[in-house]
């Protein structure tokens, strides 16, 4: 699965990347390099963190599932139980 992203991403990761070769480098980046490094990146990495986000949220809707019969648990037959005793 390739992972895409928006025009208006790209430009914004690409600027990001620009910035922190220019900040933390001792060469900058042009943008047609940026651009490189960004398809790259999601290609290369993408899918592990992409794989690891995937793996987190179906960690946490089992959680929420297995939490499911405890949040909305209903006691059956319980009309007898609270102290009714049938008449009106």
């Amino acid at each position: 699965m390739t992972i895409e992203i928006s025009s208006d991403a790209t430009n914004a990761a690409i600027g990001s990347i620009q910035r922190y070769f220019a900040e933390n480098m001792d060469e900058p980046i042009g943008s047609l390099e940026a651009g490189s490094l960004l398809s790259f990146i999601l290609k290369e990495i993408g899918p592990l963190v992409y794989n690891k986000a995937i793996a987190d949220a179906q960690a946490r809707l089992q959680e929420r599932v297995a939490e499911l019969d405890v949040e909305v648990y209903e006691e059956e037959f319980s009309y007898w139980a609270k102290g009714r005793n049938g008449r009106r």
